[in-house]
């Protein structure tokens, strides 16, 4: 009779292997390689599918179900899901620790549990600490009380849970986090990989076949990815990440996968005592702080999935005083940053050789489209020259190594934003094609270098 093996599983990638290792082979990460028991073929549970007898279908006669979402009256939460939640789907948030990816969830179930059942699962906190958070989200509103259809349970073991769902029935559940979640059916600890693959699997096979939607929590790595298999995030319909900076107010949530609506949507929230506040106009927000006429500040207009959204991009140079000039990057991509520094210095004849130089992102936001190239090489050029941007303007385009503008996708989409906030004026690149006219309200300056824009944008030029 075939006896049990023990393999070792590194956490990160999945990759297995017979002995011990300090080093996994596959991903290069140190001291991830778990020891884990693997149970022999005849002890193993069978395979199971979605349902008992499957049934092929002509596509013609399946219903359409896309009207039957869940609404949310958490307007930025609803729109990076799609629009509502999906009955029977499953969707995974992850985010750092105490970024208030437990907050955002109760705060919905609690909205939700208002006109319907909701489960939540926690395998973090008690039933107590859950409530005292409950309390003072609720704490200053017209109507305090607590929904009385949220049922709270601190489980781990996954037929546990399965069970209080059957007995609840519940349209949404909410577990909190798969990582601490764990089955019998297998040796490991909670948290390993296999035990994750294993329970996300069964949630979904519980979504698909009851139509339960199904939130699960799920803890980060010190790179910012999920922790666990990858293919976990293979598993949900939909994955999310909660962003921002720990010590600041905003909160970004952002969608990197999702089966029912658009991906790269963006939800802005800010944390106040009462929970996660939604920012309507971010643009706004994110630009309220703004010292107008200030050198080495530039204003950038990104899209974040189908937002446009402002935001400000500080640069500030400075004598070094070592050998070697620093750079530093916070909400920029570190080698954008020196692209366009060695842009400025060969096409534009300004020496940064010798200058520190410092790049932020105001309000938390991480921008990675090229389109902020040319703020970005403003706000450098604006500290160098200690002339301000021009307060009216917006700078759009991506740089090219000969020092040329490139130019953006969703142009006029962009232009309206910034119209729209009160901005008059426009830096963009040439285009070759234009598909539909300028919105009026602004005025739009063409250029096609790098050089005719910092003339074009920079006082006293």
């Amino acid at each position: 009779m075939a006896k049990a093996r023990t393999v070792y599983v590194c956490q990160n990638c999945g990759r297995q292997s017979p002995r011990e290792m300090g080093r996994c082979p596959a991903c290069g990460e140190y001291n991830t390689m778990v020891q884990e028991m693997i149970q022999p073929e005849g002890k193993k549970n069978a395979p199971r599918g979605l349902s008992g007898a499957s049934t092929p279908h002509r596509l013609t006669e399946i219903g359409s179900q896309a009207e039957d979402r869940m609404p949310l009256s958490i307007g930025e939460f609803s729109r990076v899901l799609g629009g509502g939640i999906v009955p029977g789907s499953i969707i995974l948030i992850g985010g750092d620790p105490g970024i208030g990816k437990s907050t955002l969830l109760l705060q919905m179930a609690m909205e939700i549990a208002r006109e319907s059942r909701v489960l939540y699962i926690s395998g973090e906190e008690s039933e107590n600490q859950i409530k005292m958070r409950a309390h003072r989200l609720t704490a200053g509103q017209e109507n305090p009380s607590l929904p009385e259809e949220l049922y709270l349970v601190t489980e781990t073991n996954l037929e546990t849970m399965l069970n209080h769902t059957q007995s609840v029935a519940p349209p949404l559940i909410i577990v909190d986090s798969i990582q601490t979640a764990y089955t019998a059916d297998l040796d490991s600890s909670a948290g390993s990989v296999s035990q994750v693959r294993e329970c996300a699997s069964r949630l979904r096979e519980l979504a698909k076949n009851s139509g339960i939607a199904v939130f699960l929590i799920g803890h980060v790595t010190k790179e910012g990815a999920i922790a666990g298999p990858r293919v976990l995030e293979h598993i949900v319909d939909t994955v999310l990440y909660l962003e921002g900076d720990r010590f600041g107010a905003y909160r970004l949530l952002r969608s990197v996968k999702n089966r029912f609506g658009a991906t790269s949507e963006v939800g802005v929230f800010e944390m106040q005592e009462r929970g996660m506040i939604e920012v309507p106009n971010p643009s706004e927000a994110f630009l309220a702080e703004r010292m107008v006429n200030a050198p080495g500040s530039a204003i950038a207009v990104t899209m974040e999935g189908t937002r446009p959204l402002l935001v400000e991009v500080q640069g500030l140079t400075s004598p070094t005083s070592f050998g070697n000039a620093r750079r530093t990057a916070n909400g920029v991509d570190f080698n954008r940053l020196l692209l366009i520094s060695a842009v400025l210095t060969r096409r534009l004849g300004i020496k940064l050789g010798e200058q520190d130089i410092f790049v932020n992102v105001v309000g938390g936001l991480k921008i990675g489209e090229p389109a902020a190239d040319l703020a970005l090489a403003a706000a450098i050029a604006s500290s160098v020259r200690d002339q301000p941007v021009r307060a009216d303007t917006v700078m759009i385009g991506e740089i090219g190594l000969s020092g040329e503008l490139r130019t953006v996708s969703q142009l006029n989409n962009r232009l309206r934003e910034a119209s729209k906030l009160g901005f008059k004026r426009a830096v963009i690149p040439r285009l070759v094609r234009k598909s539909e006219p300028y919105p009026k309200g602004i005025e739009v300056i063409e250029v096609r270098t790098l050089r005719q824009a910092l003339d074009q944008g920079l006082v006293g030029n």
